[in-house]
């Protein structure tokens, strides 16, 4: 229903990943919650055969030269198949590849970008670390400068693909003196020699993506292989927050897409008392409220991509992204729970996907940043931004528009 929002251009791009979505074999999805495939290598190489990754990246290095709105509506598309599903696509072709093509330089991506997009490599972001997940300012992961390359020691943990990826997104300290956010560079590390996938995550859902635990031991790193400049990696890791934050929230909407639809067609068929259960409004109020967060969660994804397409202010940006993981994965969640809950004990087993989207789903909210993560940054820019339209007197004081408002010894605030 949101299609109006797209030109034609787009919906033919909608259709393209739809027509995608189709060809994946039941069996890739049930192979993968049971961790038999333990990376979808021929599902990728396909959306690469297609040209459905990166849709937002210059034609030249293999995209489409399309937007952010684009790429939103992809990842809710491929989402449908299984949160995991999503995650494998984004990571490499969303998070990895907008890194290079940001900031990294033209032979970065001939040689990185172009054969990724195309689906003949594979890579993995290595971000969070053994001894803690959002305090990335805090990497223990060093490389050393040695004349014409660097030497990366240290672990990551939760990688997404490390299993299967040929290269890795790294962020390293390489000035250990310096304060925290100016002391780490960003690396392409290739799978080599001392780059090893030590431990694969037996996971409660989103199966089947090769989450690992990487060692990195005396790894040499070409110098030409650093993104951005040296001691900059903030400032990669800052424009990687968008793809990160806001493609895990487009996504989550598609994988919360066929719970909500299972359980409408469910409480259509099934019986209680003489009539459809859908008749009842415990029922359809929980489907409606469903509904409602789904097409909500549109709304501020589809909001928040145009913004970023247009090109908002940082800070803005930065409060609206978070708004939108935090409340698109928490709607999700709540949609995908009402769909269980209408289907009664069917819907707590196997003979219905429910239950695996449930799984699966309960890492919209952890990965990528915590939901409570995003909470602290949207109070922290919202204050912000409220007391600089306040000083700037951009605002009406709606505090004086009160009978009472010029009490001012009843103002005590200390």
């Amino acid at each position: 229903m949101f299609d109006y929002l797209l030109n034609e251009k787009q919906k033919q791009l909608k259709q393209e990943a739809r027509d995608f979505v189709k060809t994946i074999p039941r069996q890739m999805i049930l192979d993968m919650d049971a961790d038999k495939i333990r990376f979808p290598r021929e599902f990728l190489q396909e959306a690469g055969r297609r040209n459905l990754m990166g849709c937002r990246y210059p034609e030249k290095w293999g995209g489409r030269g399309m937007d952010w709105v684009s790429t939103c509506m992809v990842m809710e598309e491929i989402g449908v198949l299984g949160y995991i599903f999503a995650c494998t696509f984004g990571v490499g072709a969303e998070l990895v590849c907008d890194a290079i093509v940001l900031h990294g330089t033209d032979a970065q991506k001939e040689k990185y970008v172009k054969p990724l997009l195309k689906g003949e490599i594979f890579a993995a972001e290595c971000l969070t670390e053994p001894r803690g997940g959002s305090d990335f300012f805090g990497t223990t992961t060093t490389a050393v400068d040695k004349g014409d390359h660097f030497v990366l020691n240290g672990q990551k943990r939760f990688i997404v693909g490390g299993e299967g990826a040929d290269f890795f997104l790294v962020y390293a300290k390489t000035d250990p003196d310096a304060e925290p956010r100016n002391g780490i560079s960003c690396f392409i590390v290739d799978r080599t020699d001392g780059v090893e996938t030590k431990y694969l995550y037996c996971l409660m859902g989103c199966r089947g993506g090769g989450a690992a635990r990487m060692v990195f031991k005396d790894v040499k790193v070409p110098k030409e292989n650093r993104v951005g400049g040296l001691n900059q990696g903030v400032k990669v890791f800052n424009t990687m927050m968008i793809p990160e934050r806001l493609g895990t929230a487009a996504m989550t909407i598609g994988a919360a897409v066929p719970a909500v639809d299972i359980a409408t067609g469910y409480t259509s068929k099934r019986k209680a008392f003489g009539r459809p259960v859908a008749q009842f409004q415990g029922v359809s109020f929980q489907v409606a409220e469903a509904v409602t967060l789904l097409d909500a969660a549109r709304a501020m994804i589809y909001t928040t991509a145009r913004a970023v397409d247009a090109g908002i202010h940082d800070k803005q940006i930065r409060r609206l992204v978070s708004e939108s993981k935090k409340f698109v994965t928490e709607s999700c969640q709540k949609a995908v729970h009402n769909a269980m809950q209408v289907m009664g004990g069917i819907g707590y087993t196997n003979i219905y996907p429910v239950e695996r989207i449930f799984r699966d789903l309960r890492l919209a909210s952890i990965w990528t940043g915590t939901n409570e993560v995003m909470a602290m940054i949207i109070a922290n820019e919202w204050y912000k931004a409220y007391w600089k339209d306040k000083s700037a007197g951009k605002i009406r004081d709606m505090e004086e528009d009160a009978q009472e408002s010029l009490a001012a010894d009843e103002k005590i605030f200390e």
